[in-house]
């Protein structure tokens, strides 16, 4: 069964799947997933690095201004939005002091989509979730989970349908991994790759 064979060779790779993104706390990570849409988690690690570790606590990022924090994380894309969302995010959980697992909280706060919120839900309290990257939304396709006419929320739908709740967070990470690091958009592993006779894009070897 394919279902078992994804999941087989996906526990393979990666036994114990990781965030890439480095933090040391609830609210760092909640940025840290804001700023990483449309750009590297490796590119927002190397921004945030020095960020978090000077301004080390809620009550001092507060205090930055958004021309400060821009100027820390203005080799990211879309740049100037994310310093306006990351001076919002941090004033609102300013008045809590810490992330709560609320979705519809998450939600509401600027720059935190359904992805985002999935992603923070998941890591943070191990609340069933599928967020749907654009690794995840290609490997989906290519294993034949999803189809080209499925947008993020349908792919996300069928994702949960096909995979055991209990389950959810492990593969998210996994297949993220794996289309970052070999079901890749250009130039992926296909040869390696023991599901290449269940892809269904077929890719001319180079």
């Amino acid at each position: 069964m394919n279902k078992e064979r994804i999941i087989n060779y996906l526990d393979e790779l990666f036994i114990n799947p990781k965030c890439e993104l480095e933090y040391t706390k609830d609210y760092e990570l909640l940025l840290s997933v804001m700023l990483s849409a449309q750009t590297t988690d490796k590119s927002v690690n190397k921004v945030t690095k020095e960020l978090y570790k000077k301004y080390d606590s809620l009550d001092k990022l507060k205090k930055l201004s958004v021309l400060e924090i821009d100027n820390y994380i203005k080799s990211l894309g879309f740049h100037k939005t994310k310093a306006s969302n990351f001076k919002y995010i941090v004033d609102e959980i300013s008045k809590l002091g810490y992330v709560p697992d609320n979705r519809g909280y998450l939600e509401s706060l600027k720059g935190v989509g359904r992805k985002t919120a999935s992603v923070v839900l998941g890591i943070l309290f191990d609340i069933p979730s599928f967020a749907v990257d654009t690794h995840v939304y290609r490997v989906s396709k290519r294993l034949g989970i999803t189809n080209s006419k499925d947008d993020i929320l349908k792919t996300e739908i069928k994702l949960k349908k096909y995979f055991d709740e209990k389950d959810w967070n492990r593969i998210n990470s996994q297949l993220v991994l794996f289309g970052r690091y070999h079901c890749k958009s250009k130039n992926p592993k296909c040869e390696s790759c023991k599901l290449k006779d269940i892809c269904k894009e077929k890719i001319p070897n180079k």
